[in-house]
């Protein structure tokens, strides 16, 4: 028995080595830490429960039988985060540069199959070469299996992907159907084609970080959702963002127990909005004097800057912001706010977890650059998404909230539950001076100035609105956070169901 154990015992020691101390030392010498070492950094203390460790691939070409070495590639299995059940898989960069292999993949299979089957999240670390050569046709087949189980889990269970290292190629696409990215500086990289197939095909030259890398993906295309500095920060902001996060589509988002008092008020909120309509000023301030604590998890903060998307509490339990920024081209919705803020939405609304919305929208962006690259059939994507929602939505308008954007932004006629706004709220169909040349054309200077002043003594406030009941009630600034809290209690019990369909069809 005791000779049993010791093979064993190195076996498992073989397989925890991946591809030998040189490698690691070579990881390690890039900033980069190893996909086991990664994995003690995310999960709880000591519950990491491997799966697979000792899977081989099934490779009998250039000379891969003579190099066979346990796990194949990729970390797999479940632990805990604050106690609570995640699966996760995690690429070793030391084996065969991390590259995916039939088994490696079907290893990330089964732990996705799991994670189905019981309700749990899925945190994939991502750190490979691509699909391995030497298997050809196998390698890809394994990628579709993955990415159809990506498809499978989307608003089922919570998928995030972290990616520590490259991903090239069909890799890329795994990450891109999960719910949110994580990249690291300087580190990692995405695209489906490397610099040096850019040049040839295009002519143009440009490095790794500049085509795919971390800053590059959360500011211009997108495609992730964080930049962090090193992999510990990646790891850590992994675990925290995952306590906003439900289990399943089947389960309530994690409550934590409420600290902050929920009827707080913040007399300061009476003074946030300046005496001058054209002044702007910074919505997170609102965002974090309402949330519990202050605590607000913010995605996508580089890109798209004039809308504000992200994880707050209240009463220690999630809620999902939505808000337009006035410090960032006066909070218009353009096409990168409206895909921004319209993906994140429908996330909220997959998993059950409320929608809270703070308007300061003067319209939708003009130009021909917006109308050219589709504004229309991009603007229309949120409004889609906050119309198909069925989870509870409140809405406070602060400011600004003109034309269709008005509209868009969670309003009462999208199935808004409670539309509330500030005394400050200018509810229109478009800003005074506007409206007035239009509706009064030829007049003078001086008469323009004086019609000016009646429309807004008319329509910059938002009792015409109220009158009509498209607001609920007119409320305090220093009152913002105990009106929500109050409104969610009521909203707890919320049961609103679309019509069947096999799926809706979104305009992308």
């Amino acid at each position: 028995m005791v000779a049993t154990l010791e093979v064993l015992e190195r076996r498992r020691h073989a397989a925890r080595l991946g591809g030998g101390q040189r490698r690691i030392d070579a990881q390690h010498a890039k900033g980069r830490l190893t996909a086991r070492e990664r994995l003690d950094v995310l999960l709880d203390e000591g519950s990491f429960e491997e799966l697979d460790m000792y899977v081989e691939h099934n490779c009998v070409d250039f000379g891969m039988p003579d190099q066979v070495i346990p796990g194949d590639g990729v970390v797999t299995g479940s632990g805990t985060i604050d106690g609570r059940l995640v699966f996760v898989f995690s690429q070793d960069f030391t084996v065969f540069g991390g590259s995916l292999s039939e088994r490696h993949a079907q290893k990330i299979c089964k732990i996705m199959d799991m994670a189905m089957k019981v309700g749990a999240p899925v945190i994939g670390l991502n750190d490979s070469g691509g699909a391995r050569i030497q298997e050809g046709v196998a390698s890809l087949a394994g990628y579709a299996e993955v990415f159809q189980r990506n498809v499978l889990a989307s608003g089922v269970v919570p998928q995030l992907s972290l990616i520590m290292g490259p991903c090239a190629g069909g890799a890329v696409y795994s990450p891109a159907m999960t719910d949110f990215i994580f990249m690291v500086k300087d580190s990692s990289y995405m695209f489906v084609t490397g610099p040096d197939v850019v040049k040839t095909v295009t002519n143009e030259v440009v490095t790794q970080e500049e085509l795919g890398g971390a800053v590059t993906h959360t500011t211009k295309s997108s495609v992730a959702d964080l930049a962090l500095e090193n992999d510990i920060d990646a790891l850590l902001s992994a675990r925290a963002f995952l306590s906003f996060l439900p289990a399943s589509n089947r389960s309530g988002a994690p409550e934590l127990p409420p600290i902050d008092p929920w009827d707080r008020l913040d007399e300061s909120l009476d003074t946030l909005i300046p005496a001058n309509a054209n002044q702007p000023y910074d919505m997170h301030e609102l965002i974090r004097k309402v949330v519990d604590e202050g605590d607000f998890f913010e995605l996508q903060p580089a890109h798209a800057g004039n809308i504000i998307i992200g994880f707050g509490r209240i009463e220690g339990r999630s809620v999902g912001v939505v808000a337009n920024q006035p410090m960032v081209l006066a909070g218009v919705l353009d096409i990168n706010s409206a895909k921004k803020a319209a993906r994140f939405v429908r996330f909220c609304d997959a998993f059950n977890i409320p929608i809270l919305t703070f308007v300061d929208v003067p319209g939708f962006l003009p130009g021909v650059g917006q109308e050219h690259n589709g504004i229309i059939k991009h603007g229309a994507k949120l409004l889609f998404a906050y119309a198909e929602a069925t989870v509870p939505k409140i809405t406070v308008i602060t400011r600004k909230a003109y034309g269709g954007a008005y509209d868009v932004m969670a309003s009462k006629h999208l199935r808004g539950d409670l539309n509330y706004a500030w005394p400050t709220a200018e509810i229109a169909v478009m800003g005074a001076k506007g409206a007035v040349e239009i509706i009064f054309r030829g007049l003078s200077a001086e008469e323009i100035a004086e019609k000016t002043a009646e429309y807004e003594a008319r329509f910059a406030n938002p009792f015409v609105a109220a009158s009509k009941g498209f607001i609920d009630e007119v409320i305090m600034p220093h009152s913002t956070r105990r009106r929500i809290a109050l409104g969610l209690r009521k909203l707890r019990g919320k049961m609103l169901e679309n019509p069947w369909k096999k799926h809706d069809n979104i305009p992308l």
